[in-house]
């Protein structure tokens, strides 16, 4: 089977970034967005994935986190569809659902190439480290976009916000892993249509 690798930059006047994505990996990181606390749930997505991740990014840290954490969310999520590829093979479907001490989340994804973000999570405070929360379903939405990919995301038991996010990015990391693995029942893609 080919390489399941991609590599790719997106340079604009708010930001500029290098991603490169192995979803055949061992779960090996290099990140470094500016953000300490994104970059701490960035390397537990890679790590709980199995998923090869470098990431930079230079970001008008200036102004606020927005455009870091959003344009980071874009260009991972056409990392995974590049991946991905035609999908043939490929389960298509994932979840998990992951307990972080307290709370409990649980995340579903279809690899439908129909883009789609449920997000049912609330916030006691408005930022955690360096990370305002807010910007927390602004990335989810930016990947699954990005990835054309339909994600459900919903804490199942809330308690600490720092608890909340770490979950989030771990189940979705679990999720994914589900869905980009293959199953030799499946000779083409996972659809009566024929195509994803």
């Amino acid at each position: 089977m080919a390489d399941r690798c991609a590599k790719l930059s997106r340079k604009t006047k708010e930001t500029d970034i290098s991603v490169g994505l192995n979803i055949d990996g061992t779960g090996k990181s290099n990140i470094d967005t500016g953000i300490g606390f994104f970059n701490h749930m960035l390397e537990g997505f890679s790590k709980h994935g199995f998923f090869d991740l470098d990431m930079t990014c230079d970001g008008d840290l200036n102004v606020d986190c927005h455009h870091t954490i959003e344009d980071c969310g874009i260009v991972l999520g056409n990392a995974i569809a590049q991946a991905v590829g035609d999908k043939k093979g490929i389960k298509r479907f994932g979840s998990f659902i992951l307990p972080m001490d307290e709370v409990l989340v649980l995340c579903a994804i279809d690899l439908s190439g129909r883009p789609y973000l449920q997000f049912d999570g609330e916030f006691t405070c408005e930022r955690v480290g360096d990370m305002d929360t807010e910007m927390v379903r602004e990335f989810f939405y930016a990947v699954s976009y990005s990835a054309a990919m339909n994600l459900h995301i919903k804490v199942l038991t809330p308690g600490n916000n720092h608890h909340m996010i770490e979950a989030m990015f771990k189940a979705f990391a679990k999720a994914l892993d589900d869905a980009c693995t293959y199953d030799s029942r499946i000779k083409d893609v996972m659809s009566t249509k024929g195509s994803l």
